[in-house]
């Protein structure tokens, strides 16, 4: 128990740590869009990518996997907030979690390993191109700034490992957005920011029971959003637990992956929170910036709800041409090009 505990958690602290700060930088952004997807406020994501991330650190089946607010979640949720309300929503994520509690009791993860390996490959590769196509937003319509941005940040990442000494020690994400965050700021330069993106939260999130009636009719209203997050959620996440698996050539337990999905949703959905799951995008990131164990998912979860209590003013400042640099290299990363 203590053996598996230090493998887990403190096998890889160094790289761990920097590897969490990287990709909370990366979720913030990402957090928000998808509430704005989801038709609720910024911090409803944030607080999910907070909750989920911490809690699955401690009882996902993956370590090193990133689980927070998600895209194909959020577009599940637009109709019932649209016509029910934030409170639906909170508690369509409260049952979410039990639902996906059981199918982990039910050995339900177990049967991913009979999905092909073909059907994989084309699951990543789809990611992949929707990884970049998202990024397009932020390319069209916008001064030579921007593409000059995106453009040295790429050469950032995949220049600074070279770097004698140093390139060796920070991963290369986190030195583009630091960087080209500095330029901005040093030069005034005119770029949308993550600030524009929309408010944050200024306090940490509280314990907040959803204020609908318990009986029948709530059920029947939430049954239809909460059944399909469960298995999206699931699918998404069994996928990206193989992508791991095959990247870091370690194996999960998936069913207690399943059951770790089900008690994050649940925490998220106690605590302001929409119904998230694994991220291949964020979990790519966390792998190539040297992220291995639990430490750097409890570290992504954490500092991102310290960057954006306390470190805020710095934090608006980032220029999205820095993380839209990242996601583009999360893109390259993630196809499988020999398919």
């Amino acid at each position: 128990m203590l053996n598996t505990m230090k493998a887990e958690w403190f096998s890889n602290i160094k790289g761990d740590l920097l590897a969490g700060i990287v990709v909370a930088l990366a979720l913030i952004p990402e957090a928000i869009a998808f509430s704005i997807i989801a038709g609720v406020d910024p911090k409803v994501g944030l607080y999910a990518s907070f909750c989920i991330a911490v809690i699955i650190a401690f009882v996902g089946g993956r370590p090193g996997m990133i689980s927070a607010a998600t895209g194909a979640m959020a577009l599940l949720m637009v109709t019932l907030v649209k016509e029910h309300g934030l409170e639906y929503l909170m508690a369509a994520t409260l049952l979410t979690g039990v639902i996906q509690i059981l199918a982990g009791w039910l050995k339900l993860g177990s049967l991913m390993r009979f999905v092909s390996r073909s059907v994989v490959t084309g699951f990543v590769n789809a990611l992949a191109i929707l990884i970049f196509m998202a990024q397009l937003p932020e390319l069209t319509n916008v001064t030579w700034h921007v593409y000059a941005m995106t453009a040295a940040g790429l050469g950032i990442i995949y220049l600074f490992p070279y770097v004698p000494m140093l390139g060796k020690l920070l991963p290369s994400p986190l030195i583009c957005i630091v960087a080209l965050t500095i330029v901005a700021v040093l030069f005034n330069i005119d770029v949308r920011t993550v600030g524009d993106m929309g408010e944050l939260p200024d306090t940490l999130p509280i314990f907040l029971w959803p204020d609908v009636p318990l009986n029948l009719e709530t059920l029947m209203i939430i049954l239809p959003y909460s059944i399909p997050l469960a298995v999206v959620g699931l699918l998404e996440s069994m996928m990206t637990a193989t992508i791991v698996d095959d990247l870091t050539d370690t194996e999960s337990d998936r069913n207690r992956e399943c059951r770790g999905q089900g008690i994050a949703n649940i925490g998220s959905g106690l605590f302001g929170g929409m119904a998230g799951c694994a991220m291949i995008g964020q979990s790519v990131i966390n792998v190539k910036s040297g992220g291995r164990g639990r430490l750097s998912t409890f570290t992504a979860g954490v500092f991102l709800m310290v960057m954006i209590v306390v470190l805020d003013d710095i934090l608006v400042q980032i220029p999205m041409a820095a993380l839209v640099a990242v996601m583009i290299m999360v893109s390259i990363g993630t196809f499988s090009w020999e398919s």
